[in-house]
């Protein structure tokens, strides 16, 4: 989600190295920086995905580096390895007197409950995570949500358009990285627009249990193009990457997600954007502002929270006219009740 991914995920990947060590700042292999301004410090631990996921992870760092340099604050990131360095690398941050620690994705659901439960003073943020739906709501915890299951949609109903006009059976695939809410809304709201434009059309989702790992999601991506897949939706951060090889291995579609994955190349029908960097800089401004409470904050299509990618100019200008059509019944309320659970 968000500006310009394609265009600095190439600066990203080469200044993004290493992992969250442990509890103890000396042993982390970070990225920082620091500018004047507000003073304020702000510590983003990633997921296991890392910042060279090319999407999620990376836009959240995008969203730090922005407030770094419009707003003035120091920042410091912490890559974690594996997931028992989560609560230690947040609480790190909270130890040292940051005023905000944003945790990145929902595998750290629980560890950032756990910190912001134990540090009451701190302020915290998190991407993907339901603050009322914490064991203990920490009223120090702000959740930053999206409707991806609008995005989902559209994706989905110009993949359904490009599987009707071609011959033969209609497939399309999905790879989620785990059956998490998040990855869910986007494959249900996928997998609805894709049957609302051939109601005919065959849908098949995996799940890989994994977000790091290319090796795992191609071969699922790879099975579902034997099973006749034209075009394949990776949900899946850096392991999702595998699934889009794939594609462009068998010359079928590839959906991005999180970024626009355009940039990948021409095989990249069009991607599924969430704007986690817009969520993470409005998260600290909130805080810069003085105007940072616990909850959650959604986006969505009618505030551009979520939106769709560049489509590929090989598709047909009357398909693109017809997706607009679409994102315009959505955001004016036309089309509700979006699914957000794949049975």
């Amino acid at each position: 989600m968000k500006k310009s991914a394609a265009l600095l995920g190439v600066l990203v990947l080469l200044i993004a190295a290493g992992c969250g060590g442990g509890g103890k700042k000396s042993s982390a292999n970070t990225t920082t920086a620091t500018t004047g301004g507000s003073n304020m410090k702000v510590g983003l631990v990633t997921d296991i995905g890392g910042l060279n996921d090319r999407g999620f992870n990376h836009l959240s760092f995008l969203g730090l580096q922005r407030a770094q340099s419009e707003l003035g604050i120091e920042q410091r990131v912490y890559q974690a390895k594996s997931t028992q360095e989560y609560v230690p690398n947040l609480s790190t941050f909270a130890r040292d007197g940051y005023d905000l620690t944003i945790g990145v994705g929902f595998t750290e659901a629980d560890a950032i409950d756990t910190v912001a439960t134990n540090f009451p003073k701190s302020k915290f943020a998190i991407v993907d995570v339901d603050q009322t739906e914490e064991s203990h709501k920490p009223a120090n915890l702000l959740g930053l949500l999206f409707k991806e299951q609008e995005t989902g949609y559209l994706v989905g109903y110009l993949a359904g358009l490009e599987e009707k006009r071609k011959p033969g059976k209609d497939v399309i695939g999905s790879v989620g990285g785990q059956k998490q809410p998040p990855v869910d809304r986007f494959i249900a709201g996928y997998q609805a627009g894709a049957k609302a434009a051939d109601p005919g059309i065959t849908t098949l989702n995996n799940y890989s249990e994994d977000f790091a790992d290319l090796a795992k999601c191609k071969q699922i991506a790879l099975n579902q193009i034997g099973q006749g897949a034209g075009v394949i939706f990776q949900v899946a951060g850096g392991c999702g990457l595998g699934a889009l090889d794939a594609a462009k291995e068998k010359g079928v579609w590839g959906i991005g997600v999180d970024a626009d994955q355009s940039f990948l190349g021409p095989y990249i029908l069009t991607s599924a954007v969430k704007r986690v960097d817009t969520a993470v800089f409005d998260a600290i401004k909130l805080v810069v502002d003085g105007k940072f409470k616990g909850g959650n904050v959604v986006f969505g299509l009618k505030d551009n929270g979520v939106a769709i990618g560049k489509i590929s100019p090989k598709v047909p200008k009357s398909e693109v006219a017809k997706v607009m059509q679409i994102r315009a019944d959505i955001i004016a309320g036309k089309i509700k009740n979006i699914p957000t659970i794949v049975k």
